[in-house]
């Protein structure tokens, strides 16, 4: 089978094998010693470790694969003057595909009301944290100390300092040769471990979503129906519609082929719900997938990923809508 199929049979088994212990679990069928057992430590003990482990392991190479990677793109490109136009190109397209997604969701969510109806009251007190100015913003881009960023796991620095690093490294000519080839076989090293942690992705997914669903059931999306599927739609709708016109228009590309190479990658961040962990898959498939030369994969998908999240984008654009109304 292949990974994509795996996966999917691994969500499919792992949700109905969830909802049915905790259907068996709440009518009372498992007794203390099946509970005991099947829920504290089959499901929220040892299946709940191995999905954490999955998860961390994933997380364990974003930080040296996001800076290997950039480096080794930068230093690939032809001229230095080439990697402003990317960046200038890359973000504009990431703004442009943002400012869409919260623009449609906000739309989305004051045409259907998905907080009408709810009621809530106002909370007593309340106090929200000031947000940043565009000044601090842009300074905090910038790392001090391009250790303690890698540490922390802030990614707009450790792209900022890859860049700086790659453009010196690059601006050496032949004298760098010897630490450009040993930077590429430290990147390929780390992209050999991905594909080794890919391959236990159906287990990972497996003990993630069936903790999650012998815990929580499908009893949470019931009390949020009408916002989680307006959610769900808008997501979808983005995804197909606007990335399907800009991949017609500005890509030259057939939308239905693209997100057919893509799936193994759509299912595979579905499972997880993080770009972050999934940005080694997102590397591999626009790479041998795709056909994105590595310069340009190594340079946009770690940005994309830290700066382009239109799904938290729709998400927040309809949560902030669905909360309002549900508060009156």
């Amino acid at each position: 089978m292949s990974l994509t199929s795996r996966i999917i049979l691994a969500m499919v088994l792992a949700m109905v094998g969830g909802v049915l212990l905790k259907f068996i679990n709440d009518a009372g069928f498992l007794g203390e010693i099946g509970q005991l057992i099947f829920i504290d430590f089959f499901t929220e003990g040892l299946l709940d470790v191995v999905g954490q482990i999955f998860i961390a392991s994933l997380r364990l190479v974003i930080v040296p694969l996001v800076f290997f990677s950039l480096v080794c793109g930068v230093v690939s490109i032809s001229s230095t003057s080439r990697i402003g136009t990317i960046s200038l190109k890359t973000l504009s397209l990431y703004l442009l595909t943002t400012a869409i997604a919260i623009s449609i969701a906000l739309t989305f969510a004051l045409l259907f009301k998905p907080g009408i109806g709810i009621d809530l009251a106002l909370p007593t007190a309340f106090e929200s944290t000031t947000a940043p100015s565009l000044k601090e913003v842009l300074i905090n881009i910038f790392p001090t100390n391009p250790i303690a960023a890698m540490a922390e796991g802030n990614m707009l620095q450790i792209i900022v300092f890859s860049l700086l690093f790659g453009i010196a490294l690059k601006s050496l000519g032949s004298a760098g040769d010897s630490l450009k080839n040993s930077f590429e076989l430290i990147n390929n090293v780390i992209l050999s471990l991905v594909k080794m942690l890919i391959e236990l992705a159906p287990y990972g997914i497996f003990a993630l979503l069936f903790s999650l669903f012998a815990v929580q059931g499908f009893g949470m999306i019931g009390d949020l129906a009408k916002y989680f599927f307006l959610l769900v739609f808008v997501l979808i709708f983005h995804a197909f519609i606007t990335y399907g016109s800009l991949l017609s228009v500005l890509g030259r590309l057939n939308p239905f082929k693209f997100f057919m190479k893509v799936r193994s990658l759509a299912v595979f961040a579905f499972s997880t719900s993080s770009s972050s962990a999934t940005m080694p898959i997102t590397l591999d498939t626009v790479k041998n997938k795709l056909g994105v030369r590595s310069s340009i994969g190594s340079f946009t998908v770690p940005l994309g990923a830290t700066i382009n999240m239109d799904g938290t984008a729709i998400m927040q654009g309809i949560a902030t809508v669905f909360i309002s109304q549900a508060y009156n």
